[in-house]
């Protein structure tokens, strides 16, 4: 089991490269002649990481039952 301290270090370390990944995209697009191949992988990576960073949003908040 995770402990509450890991998931909150491994989240920010998510949303650090999260926004590194938002900023090579946005620098590659910009590019005279983007490569087009490069900026899907870094676009799947960021959905990828999105995934993981509301996993880890979801394991912090506790479930409230309505």
């Amino acid at each position: 089991m995770v402990s509450p301290d890991e998931i909150t270090q491994r989240l920010e370390l998510l949303r650090i490269e999260h926004r590194d990944l938002d900023a090579a995209i946005i620098a590659l697009g910009t590019a005279a002649i983007p490569d087009q191949l490069q900026l899907a992988r870094l676009k799947k990576r960021k959905l990828r990481l999105r995934d993981e960073i509301a996993w880890c949003e979801d394991q912090l908040v506790p479930d409230i039952i309505a």
